[in-house]
């Protein structure tokens, strides 16, 4: 892969505007910083949102959608497009592939959308990834996990990219699976463990990435077993887990069924830690009933060992948003400038008429695109558009909070 640096990403972290924040409605273009002394002659370009801001996943979503908003105030303040106002339209799909598709070609379809960042769920991914493949709309994703996205159903053994417009700027479940089976068992001395599931595509992948790598270092997956990711009460499935006495339980879902779980299994008598991957890593998770001592990997680094993170977390609380970042708010914040910052270089020589050979030469800029300085380090891309950084983090429920104790590079084995 050809890589460019850009000093862009460091320019926009640096600039916070004093402008109010955005309360974005789904279907609603906002811009809630002002272009101030910006040439804007040339128009208005849209940074499109696809997540859920409604429903179980909303803590998520809302701070996607929020870290998007930030971005593109940032960008207006420091002129970044120029000739050009942004503003963000952010389209709640309800983690509903339907929605999400629907969303994505309501964006394909409008000439003034320069890319889009999402969506969050990897099965709302699917439904989008085919709608918007002829319009070459660019689609950056700040948590879809699932790699059959980028190198199809045979990623392990005959990678192929499935969508050129299509990138991510988060690890995938074939990488932090595994680094979370050896987080349990290398590090938590974990050798009889249990799998639930909640049949979702990412958690069944997760959980099989989770399975080989465990069984690989000499531990035992006792049962697998299935929920259904509306289910309230675990209690059927908790009870047969616990005659097999696991030590752990892994959970191939998100906070929503994870938290929940937790307690229940407590309650059972079965406490033993509950680990999953990124979707648990959310406050929400705790608050639904994750208790002391369940572990959540998540993509990148502790936001706040970063300078650059540290800088995205004071402008984010200086917007005065009513809802945190969440897991993801920050990979959306650097998806949002790694379209930025194409779209600056694709406009510079002739402005934005939104045409095919346009889009094409917006997603060439980000195959391209290179920093070091994004608010989750470096990005980048390969040639499947999956991104380079492959750093992962082990957190856990530490006095009712989390706590990060482990950060390391994902090497295969």
């Amino acid at each position: 892969m050809k890589s460019k640096t850009t000093g862009v990403l460091s320019a926009l972290l640096a600039v916070v505007t004093a402008t109010g924040t955005s309360a974005c409605a789904a279907g609603k273009t906002e811009t809630a910083g002002s272009a101030g002394g910006c040439d804007t002659s040339k128009g208005t370009l849209v940074v499109g949102v696809i997540a859920p801001m409604s429903g179980k996943l909303s803590a998520i979503g809302l701070g996607i959608r929020n870290s998007v908003q930030l971005a593109v105030d940032q960008a207006n303040a420091a002129c970044a497009v120029k000739g050009y106002q942004l503003a963000m339209d952010a389209q709640d799909d309800e983690a509903n592939p339907d929605k999400g598709a629907a969303a994505a070609q309501r964006f394909a379809d409008d000439p003034n959308v320069v890319g889009v960042v999402g969506s969050y769920n990897s099965g709302v991914a699917r439904a989008i990834q085919p709608k918007i493949a002829a319009a070459k709309l660019l689609l950056i994703s700040p948590g879809n996990t699932d790699p059959v996205l980028s190198r199809g159903a045979d990623f392990a053994t005959a990678p192929k990219r499935q969508y050129g417009n299509y990138f991510r700027v988060v690890g995938t479940d074939d990488l932090q699976g595994p680094f979370n089976a050896r987080y349990m068992v290398q590090k938590e001395g974990k050798k009889k463990l249990a799998i639930i599931t909640d049949g979702k595509a990412v958690g069944e992948s997760s959980a099989t990435e989770f399975a080989k790598e465990a069984e690989r270092l000499g531990a035992q997956i006792v049962i697998r077993e299935k929920v259904n990711e509306n289910d309230s009460d675990f209690s059927s499935v908790l009870t047969k887990v616990k005659t097999l006495n696991p030590e752990a339980i892994f959970v191939g879902s998100e906070y929503h069924v994870a938290g929940p779980l937790s307690k229940q299994a407590r309650d059972l008598g079965l406490n033993v830690p509950v680990s999953g991957t990124d979707g648990l890593f959310d406050p929400q998770f705790i608050a639904l009933g994750g208790k002391d001592g369940d572990v959540a990997t998540s993509v990148g680094a502790p936001i706040d060992k970063l300078d650059s993170g540290k800088a995205f977390v004071d402008a984010y609380k200086k917007k005065g948003f009513s809802d945190g970042y969440g897991g993801f708010g920050a990979f959306a914040f650097d998806a949002a400038n790694v379209i930025v910052a194409s779209a600056g270089k694709v406009t510079a020589s002739g402005g934005w008429s939104g045409g095919l050979e346009q889009r094409a030469e917006l997603i060439k800029q980000v195959q391209e695109y290179r920093t070091d300085s994004g608010a989750n380090g470096t990005i980048g891309f390969d040639q499947y558009g999956d991104s380079v950084n492959k750093m992962f983090t082990v957190y856990k429920v530490t006095s009712g909070a989390w706590k990060d104790v482990l950060s390391d590079q994902f090497e295969a084995k």
